[in-house]
């Protein structure tokens, strides 16, 4: 059987670079199903989810990486989230028709934000131009920016799978600088049909069979919406007595869906009238006599 749904970290025993490969179907598939947009901005999408999962596998503590592109062209916002321990979600906005090509062309003028919230400490972010001929390129400018640290990705995606490949410098080893470029040489030979089609253990072997490579156990994958009734009322509290009323009385009942995984949430009267009683049992007004 296929690997599927799959992440796999290696790392190179004689040279200072490691490694990453991810195969998503299943979790690719699913996430997709409640996004809609023409087919090159959902591909945009699997690129997305297959780059986000290689990089919250860097995350050394409990939290989320977050990779949004945003900018003003036909292809408005691209947004996806893995967990550290492989939990993926994520959503676009684009108009009917998006042109094909470069960032620029499918997205604009816009920038690229990457975000890691650790679940104990607060978010931190790296913010690069969106530019280059696709999500890759955009990627590797934010590592040479940001970390300093040779990063070289491949991305790929089509309806039913969306892969990716990473190869990093490991920091402070004064590494040798030709053991990068004969790893990044041997890599760059890599399709995309070899991406989509081949096990992880037999790409490797084809890329660097002269090399020593010691491979990880694999990682699961899977697509999970963190959305709640819980995290709903939340909001709807946020949102204060004056406004709900407001949006009862327009629309007789309040309806949220989710634009992670549509899940649908309908409050009516009474629900509201207890989750606003709850808040004031906890917020007292101190106008009171």
């Amino acid at each position: 059987m296929r690997e599927q749904d799959l992440l796999r970290r290696f790392l190179f025993e004689e040279l200072g670079v490691r490694g990453e490969w991810v195969k998503l179907t299943t979790s690719w598939q699913a996430a997709k199903q409640h996004q809609q947009g023409p087919l090159n901005a959902q591909l945009q999408l699997g690129q997305a989810f297959a780059a986000v999962v290689m990089l919250s596998a860097t995350i050394k503590f409990n939290g989320s990486m977050i990779l949004q592109a945003q900018g003003d062209g036909e292809f408005k916002t691209l947004v996806v989230q893995s967990t550290h321990d492989q939990k993926i979600r994520g959503l676009i906005r684009s108009n009917d028709y998006v042109p094909e090509g470069s960032l620029e062309n499918m997205f604009g003028q816009g920038r690229l934000v990457l975000t890691i919230e650790p679940d104990d400490a607060q978010p931190y972010q790296g913010i690069v131009p969106l530019q280059g001929k696709n999500l890759a390129d955009a990627l590797q400018t934010y590592f040479e920016q940001s970390e300093q640290l040779k990063t070289r990705l491949w991305l790929f995606a089509n309806e039913t799978e969306a892969v990716g490949l990473l190869l990093q410098e490991l920091p402070a080893q004064n590494n040798d600088m030709t053991d990068w470029e004969h790893i990044e040489i041997l890599a760059n030979t890599v399709t995309e049909q070899e991406l989509l089609e081949l096990d992880c253990e037999e790409l490797l072997y084809r890329l660097f069979n002269q090399e020593l490579v010691r491979l990880f156990d694999a990682e699961p994958v899977e697509f999970r919406c963190a959305c709640s009734r819980t995290r709903i009322e939340r909001t709807l509290r946020a949102l204060g007595e004056e406004e709900l009323e407001s949006i009862l009385q327009e629309q007789g009942r309040i309806e949220i869906a989710c634009e992670f995984c549509g899940e649908h949430y309908h409050f009516d009267r009474i629900d509201v009238d207890a989750l606003l009683s709850t808040e004031r049992v906890a917020n007292p007004s101190k106008t009171q006599h």
